[in-house]
């Protein structure tokens, strides 16, 4: 009897390094990650100067590449790339709201170009502050996923996320000179001086969030509403959040104006890796050891759902416009 012959394992299609200019001609960089499915992602990372795998410089973990792997995993290629900001060092570098939406939509025309792209339906995927910025690219897609956005303005999410921090006998200070920088920033004033029961961390925060190479970004966006944006996509859209998501958790109330599907994965931390211990036990900084590139993803079965619902092959010569 002739032995059945195992089965042959095919190799992922290996990614490849891409280069295209973003807002105002830009150099940006970026990763392909090549998939035989009818869907193409582009993914957009969270706040701060992150790179295209959603890292800082001289942190480990390596989240975003992770989840491009996953999707390719579904059939689905992606691009992934580098913010603006990412790595550098130019404080005159235009980190606006203009600018880095620009990069999002820089973005999805590179990837429409690609070869690995052609032919199909885009898909824009944003992660944390990402989903906001993809919300506002998201009529250059066919449909928008937003992991792990931020349920309200940018101002009342810091101010929940301190005053969870701070002991109740020093609150009202140190509140107070948060929302002092607030306020400042809004009528663009003088920053102000922090008095002597202010934390150092709270000054050193206020003194970042008025820094000027981001002030005009955060100015934009400090009392900007996700959900009105979500009303007015032009795309279908759906919302996720993991259970154990500490940055940005759900909201306790989704809007009634929001016009996607919300979707709840059971488990996931903010990067959407398995967390096994309970919100009780967990705080900002003891979630981060949840990041790592040794923590196994959480079961984004659900994702897997609806991403499946757009992966047949877009209409030739169809703008996301005319459909």
């Amino acid at each position: 009897m002739i032995p059945t012959p195992p089965a042959q394992v095919q190799e992922a299609p290996a990614p490849r390094e891409a280069a295209f200019p973003g807002f105002n001609g830009l150099p940006l960089r970026g990763t392909v990650l090549p998939a035989p499915g009818g869907l193409f992602a582009v993914l957009v990372p969270d706040s701060g100067p992150l790179d295209r795998d959603w890292r800082e410089a001289r942190q480990p973990h390596h989240p975003g590449r992770a989840f491009a792997q996953w999707l390719q995993g579904l059939g689905v290629g992606s691009l992934r790339f580098d913010k603006r900001m990412a790595g550098s060092r130019d404080p005159k570098l235009d980190c606006s709201l203009d600018a880095q939406a620009g990069d999002v939509r820089a973005a999805v025309a590179a990837a429409r170009a690609l070869p690995e792209a052609k032919g199909r339906k885009l898909l824009l995927v944003g992660h944390g502050e990402g989903a906001l910025l993809a919300l506002m690219a998201a009529g250059e897609a066919d449909a928008a996923l937003l992991l792990g956005m931020p349920g309200q303005t940018l101002a009342r999410t810091i101010e929940e996320q301190v005053a969870k921090q701070l002991p109740a006998s020093r609150a009202p200070q140190n509140l107070a000179f948060l929302r002092a920088v607030f306020q400042a920033i809004r009528d663009r004033g003088p920053a102000p001086v922090p008095g002597g029961e202010v934390y150092p961390a709270l000054a050193r925060l206020g003194a970042g969030l008025m820094a000027p190479e981001t002030l005009a970004y955060v100015r934009a966006t400090l009392d900007l509403d996700p959900w009105a944006i979500a009303a007015r996509s032009p795309v279908p859209l759906a919302a996720a959040w993991g259970t154990k998501d500490l940055a940005c958790p759900r909201p306790a109330a989704i809007p009634r104006t929001f016009p996607g599907q919300v979707i709840d994965l059971p488990g996931a931390n903010h990067v959407l890796k398995a967390e096994p211990r309970t919100l009780a036990d967990l705080d900002p900084r003891s979630a981060l050891e949840g990041y790592g590139d040794d923590k196994p993803l959480a079961d984004l079965t659900p994702l897997a759902a609806w991403i499946r619902t757009f992966s047949g092959p877009s209409e030739e010569g169809t703008s996301p416009a005319s459909r």
